[in-house]
């Protein structure tokens, strides 16, 4: 029976790490994308109706998280900017409903909403507020 819980510990850990890395990569990316205000990503908040200034607060919001997941403890500091990112992609996913746009556009922030779903779904105890009783 412990080997099974061993066997599961791990396989849960690699599932975490695996996510974790796949979001930290996709929130620096888009976030460094927005901090640089690349053509595209002003093209679509223009498209979108948002203001400019938002890209900054984003895209700043984006790589403090990425700091938080990534980082060692504070995990009340972790359970924010995992909700902030489950509330920037899901906004995200609104907001190109709204306005039709193609459905390309919803892959990125719903594989975002996954990975940061499955991230702190899979989360040690050691990152988490309250720590599971298993």
């Amino acid at each position: 029976m412990e080997q099974i819980k061993s066997r599961s510990a791990k396989r849960n850990r690699i599932i975490y790490w695996i996510a974790t890395l796949w979001l930290a990569l996709g929130m620096t990316a888009t976030g460094i994308v927005q901090l640089i205000r690349n053509k595209d990503e002003v093209a679509m908040f223009n498209r979108l109706g948002y203001p400019m200034y938002l890209l900054l607060i984003i895209g700043v919001w984006k790589l403090l998280g990425v700091i938080a997941v990534l980082a060692p403890k504070f995990p009340l500091v972790k359970e924010w900017a995992y909700a902030g990112f489950f509330f920037v992609m899901t906004g995200a996913v609104i907001s190109h409903l709204a306005i039709n746009d193609a459905p390309k556009e919803l892959f990125g922030p719903i594989l975002l909403i996954v990975l940061t779903i499955i991230s702190w779904y899979f989360r040690p105890a050691n990152r988490r507020l309250i720590p599971l009783n298993n």
